[in-house]
């Protein structure tokens, strides 16, 4: 079952990722809707196992990864890899192309920034 993906916080006045450049967390308050937001997005990659299979999805040739690639590098079975897969594609950080018997998975560009940015002390 697909889910909407969970977005950055955004601003009312947000209309671009800029806008969200320059609203971090620190500018005003987060209203309770965005912190929900944010918490479910950083308890995606809070967990180590999901943070690396970012970090082995953004730098594998290409910039997009087979499961078959990823199920070594972690350890983990392909079932468990999957799960994690679906809990970032679910978040919004990755994205899922199924090709035949395999899928295949890519970051949604910018969406580390976003994250960065929301989560930044100092406006750009």
């Amino acid at each position: 079952m697909a889910t909407s993906p969970v977005t950055a916080p955004t601003r009312p006045d947000a209309t671009s990722d800029a806008a969200l450049c320059c609203a971090p967390i620190t500018g005003t308050p987060l209203s309770a809707s965005e912190a929900d937001q944010l918490a479910a997005l950083l308890k995606a990659i809070a967990e180590p196992t999901r943070l690396r299979l970012l970090s082995l999805v953004a730098a594998h040739e290409g910039g997009e990864a087979c499961v078959c690639d990823l199920t070594d590098p972690v350890g983990l079975s392909q079932p468990t890899v999957s799960h994690h897969l679906k809990v970032l594609v679910d978040a919004g950080l990755l994205t899922r192309e199924k090709r035949g018997v395999w899928a295949y998975y890519r970051l949604v560009p910018g969406r580390l920034s976003q994250i960065s940015q929301a989560l930044s002390v100092a406006c750009c």
